[in-house]
């Protein structure tokens, strides 16, 4: 799933998004796009379930493709 993340935009952001990710799932895969500030992340979590780990980590986000 690809989130935009408006508010992303450095390494900074990148460890504070991505690590709560990983610690709600062990085996999430998460890339990062700082130039479009995206976030890629495949997951067993569901997409609501990223959306409100990056809300807790004080980014909002919009999901704009969902994998199947």
């Amino acid at each position: 799933m690809k989130f935009s993340v408006p508010d992303m935009s450095c390494g900074h952001c990148k460890a504070t998004i991505g690590k709560p990710i990983e610690q709600a799932d062990g085996s999430a895969h998460v890339e990062f796009d700082l130039a479009n500030r995206t976030v890629t992340v495949t997951s067993i979590r569901s997409a609501q379930e990223i959306a409100g780990v990056l809300k807790e980590a004080g980014y909002s986000s919009e999901l704009l493709q969902q994998t199947p």
